[in-house]
């Protein structure tokens, strides 16, 4: 069948009602008739992602069936406590609040994050300086893997930034990842305690883009939305209810100290242009054809394109569920 033309509307669902009712029959089949589980646990942090799956968690089981778990920690924004509070409300869940910045520094997540930034910049006090890590947005029509910058800012305001050396970056994401695994712990142990299931929340970029911890956010029963894009998730959202503090939110990483926007760390393109961009990517479509819609020179959206397969190449490791087939009786 010959693909539809190309067109800024192309990724926008046409029937929301009809894919919510999709999704949520199998969630209900998924959950009750294969796991044989009697409901579910969602974290909850004031997100998009997560509010939309909680939205859909209720539809398909009932909020008595569902248990919210907000899971802060001391870099947390407070921000996202109080639109979880909210989002629980709204929908009438049962929610809970599990402080992990124990746990965390337990598992040395803050001390090994900050040895590694005081390599790289040794003025930085952990006590009074905020830091991120992040990539330039242009760099995605770069024909050139991104380079990960370090930003670090002082008491009164004041930013520096340099580019991270490979060791250390790797050490900083590393040493930052214990915050997602120690959440899916968390959401694991109610799970088992009630019998549940565990609602995975990331969306359809963050699944092939690779912006997941392996056994950590990716770490879940069912991922309802991770079919969707980010603009879709929108329209679920607006269309479920989802209170409007939550939808007008700019997406955040919510992991540093320092406030940043997850295009600022990883997808390097507003959602709206990623969502137009990657449907062409994945669908084949010419670049030519994508650029006579999107306004861009043909050179950019094949580096852009170019650029969103190596990330899918770069990060299939996540992806990849653990080998077993080395030996068969």
């Amino acid at each position: 069948m010959k693909p539809k033309p190309f067109s800024k509307d192309i990724i926008l669902l046409q029937d929301v009602e009809s894919v919510v009712s999709r999704i949520v029959k199998k969630m209900q089949n998924d959950i009750f008739n294969v796991m044989k589980r009697n409901g579910c646990v969602v974290g909850i942090s004031g997100g998009i992602d997560s509010s939309v799956c909680l939205a859909l968690a209720v539809r398909a089981f009932g909020a008595e069936k569902i248990l919210g778990i907000m899971m802060p920690e001391k870099d947390s924004s407070p921000d996202s406590e109080e639109l979880a509070w909210d989002l629980a409300k709204r929908f009438g869940v049962k929610a809970i609040k599990e402080e992990i910045t124990g746990a965390l520094s337990g598992f040395g997540c803050y001390e090994r994050r900050d040895e590694a930034v005081k390599r790289v910049f040794p003025e930085y006090d952990p006590g009074s300086y905020k830091m991120k890590i992040g990539v330039k947005p242009e760099a995605v029509f770069s024909n050139l893997p991104p380079l990960f910058n370090l930003t670090i800012v002082d008491p009164e305001g004041g930013e520096q930034q340099k580019i991270l050396p490979r060791e250390e970056y790797l050490q900083i994401v590393a040493s930052s990842n214990f915050k997602q695994r120690t959440r899916m712990s968390i959401l694991y142990y109610h799970a088992e305690r009630l019998h549940y299931a565990v609602i995975g929340t990331p969306n359809k970029h963050e699944q092939e883009q690779g912006f997941f911890v392996k056994y950590g956010d990716g770490g879940a029963d069912v991922m309802p939305i991770g079919n969707l894009y980010k603009t879709q998730v929108y329209q679920l959202a607006e269309h479920l209810g989802v209170p409007g503090g939550i939808i007008d939110r700019t997406p955040t990483t919510d992991t540093y100290s320092a406030e940043q926007t997850q295009e600022e760390f990883f997808f390097q393109l507003p959602f709206g242009l990623m969502d137009r961009y990657w449907y062409g990517f994945e669908n084949g479509y010419p670049a030519i054809e994508v650029v006579e819609v999107m306004g861009e020179t043909e050179e950019r959206v094949e580096a852009l394109f170019r650029s969103f397969k190596r990330k899918q190449q770069t990060t299939e490791y996540l992806r990849i569920p653990p080998v077993r087939d080395y030996y068969a009786v």
